[in-house]
């Protein structure tokens, strides 16, 4: 299957999907099967269906159009690629792709945050470490009948070190994804 993993909301979106067989070799063409994506995210109500065009060659094209397209919640999205003919139901792949956010605004832009949930989460983690630095590293505290226990600093640390790695892994998958090739890979010349 060959749905994009990646696509922008807002964009107009095509590939192609060529022919295939079942599992006990029958053809799974355009001729005799109609082939559509079925695409879901964890919003209710929100998904869309896309079904295939016929191409000689057997195969299906596919378009999500703009006005569709822009209406995806960034994030994650799930899709399911069925093929019918008549009441023959046939799974023929399944996976996930990513909806980045669109930048494109009328009038006043609003604010916009690009970072990934680790990169926020990494900012939340040091701005926790520094107010209970500031704060005079009091772990625990009543008023009331109310109680708040804070995360101990030897906590904040490690969760700190594991998100940097998180979002170092992020961004050198960004860079491959790029082309920029692998930032960890390292070349040694001998001479």
């Amino acid at each position: 299957m060959n749905i994009p993993s990646l696509l922008t909301a807002g964009d107009t979106v095509a590939w192609t999907d060529v022919s295939t067989s079942d599992t006990l070799g029958n053809p799974v063409t355009s001729a005799s099967w109609t082939l559509a994506y079925y695409l879901r995210t964890n919003v209710n109500h929100e998904g869309a269906t896309v079904t295939g065009v016929a191409r000689p060659d057997g195969g299906w094209d596919f378009t999500i159009t703009a006005a569709t397209s822009a209406g995806f919640d960034a994030g994650q999205w799930y899709w399911q690629a069925l093929a019918t003919s008549g009441s023959d139901k046939l799974t023929l792949g399944a996976g996930t792709f990513q909806v980045k956010a669109s930048l494109v605004y009328a009038g006043q832009p609003g604010a916009f945050d690009g970072r990934t949930q680790a990169e926020k989460d990494l900012e939340a983690v040091q701005g926790a470490m520094r107010a209970l630095v500031s704060d005079g590293a009091v772990q625990q505290y009543s008023i009331g009948s109310r109680a708040i226990t804070k995360m101990r600093l030897a906590e904040l640390m490690e969760l700190e070190s594991k998100l940097k790695a998180e979002v170092a892994r992020e961004r050198a998958a960004e860079k491959v994804a790029a082309g920029l090739g692998n930032p960890s890979t390292m070349f040694v010349r001998f001479g």
